[in-house]
């Protein structure tokens, strides 16, 4: 077989590892989020109806706090605004493909799974959402520096997903060996999901955890100690750990409503920063009504601090995050020429009197 086939043929084999779960990202189940919003009084856009998709997960807040707020359906005027939680990135991503929702909330290596796998057909990334929030926490009685972490057993959320490919990257740069797949070496790297891994980490079955939030804090909640945040290992402490895609599609026929949720989403970013109390209230609120429980505030408080909102895709982020599966031996170097398409945000923030945001030479002209 040609060594060209076999590297195709590797790539699509690990294309799919890339796909973090809910359980990589937080909690709760596919479910409606409730029937479509009330339209508001305003002219009606080129849609009836815009169907959204995100998490049930605090670095989904933009998304959480823009429908609980009803943000996002304001700038929508007559056009109702539909959404959809997902469990995991694969779900919404399936959606997103099949036509079920025209605009997600989603992390970055489904992202660029997504676009890899259609061949750049399926969506662009046309907003950031939120920077930072993941940690390494760890047991103190058995870890008490970061060389310390060499021989103990670390959890990931999931194989290939952005977290685990961060803590491949952190190990390599320390010299230390570990198999991508089997996630045997100088660390054992135990893939679990976020839902089980403070029990497991209760248990003293594992030594820690490279996790976001608010899984990161609810480790912390149980006496675990954060070791690193993985936002000093980046420029200016920022990476992407939520986009905003849309269908191609439905971006090609309705311009206009995916700039008018750009708009919701710039608002309710700016909204989030002027009442930062009332916003982390807001998005307790919607948690619970989709899960059926809050967070606590000793877990809901550090989670939130954590986490950066920002409309700045951060693509030299996800470019380097790409880079680093490569590095790790979970994919061939992808293509991701063209994922990016800010025109519909750019102009949003030059309503806004911002700045314009780069695509770091991966957007659509």
């Amino acid at each position: 077989m040609p060594a060209a086939v076999r590297r195709t043929l590797a790539a699509l084999a690990a294309l799919p590892l890339l796909i973090p779960a809910l359980g990589a990202c937080g909690y709760g189940s596919q479910k409606q989020a409730g029937a479509a919003a009330t339209a508001s009084s305003g002219r009606k856009l080129s849609a009836n109806t815009v169907r959204i998709g995100y998490f049930p997960n605090i670095t989904h807040a933009t998304a959480l706090v823009g429908d609980q707020e009803g943000i996002i359906q304001k700038e929508l005027g007559g056009t109702r605004l539909k959404s959809t939680t997902f469990n995991a990135g694969p779900s919404e991503i399936e959606a997103l493909n099949a036509g079920s929702i025209d605009i997600g909330w989603i992390g970055p290596a489904p992202a660029i799974n997504g676009y890899v796998k259609s061949k750049g057909r399926s969506l662009r990334i046309v907003s950031g959402s939120a920077s930072g929030g993941v940690k390494l926490v760890v047991d103190p009685k058995k870890i008490a520096t970061l060389d310390d972490v060499k021989g103990k057993k670390i959890v990931t959320p999931q194989k290939g997903n952005t977290q685990d490919v961060a803590f491949l990257n952190w190990i390599a740069g320390k010299g230390w060996k570990v198999d991508p797949q089997s996630g045997k070496g100088d660390v054992s790297v135990v893939r679990m999901d976020n839902k089980v891994t403070p029990d497991a980490f209760r248990s003293g079955s594992v030594d820690g955890a490279w996790v976001p939030e608010p899984t990161a804090s609810k480790l912390v909640s149980e006496g675990g100690k954060v070791l690193l945040d993985e936002s000093t290992l980046w420029p200016d402490r920022k990476f992407v750990i939520t986009n905003v895609v849309v269908s191609q599609k439905f971006l090609a026929a309705h311009p206009d409503v995916v700039e008018a949720v750009l708009r919701g989403s710039v608002k309710t970013n700016a909204w989030i920063a002027a009442h930062p109390q009332q916003a982390k209230e807001s998005a307790n609120a919607a948690l619970k009504k989709l899960s059926g429980s809050g967070l606590p505030a000793a877990v809901l408080d550090p989670a939130w601090a954590s986490l950066t909102l920002t409309d700045d895709p951060l693509a030299a982020t996800l470019d380097a995050e790409a880079s680093h599966a490569v590095t790790a031996g979970l994919l061939d170097k992808p293509d991701l020429t063209g994922i990016y398409d800010l025109r519909p945000l750019n102009r949003v923030l030059a309503g806004e009197g911002k700045r314009p945001v780069g695509a770091a030479n991966l957007g659509r002209q």
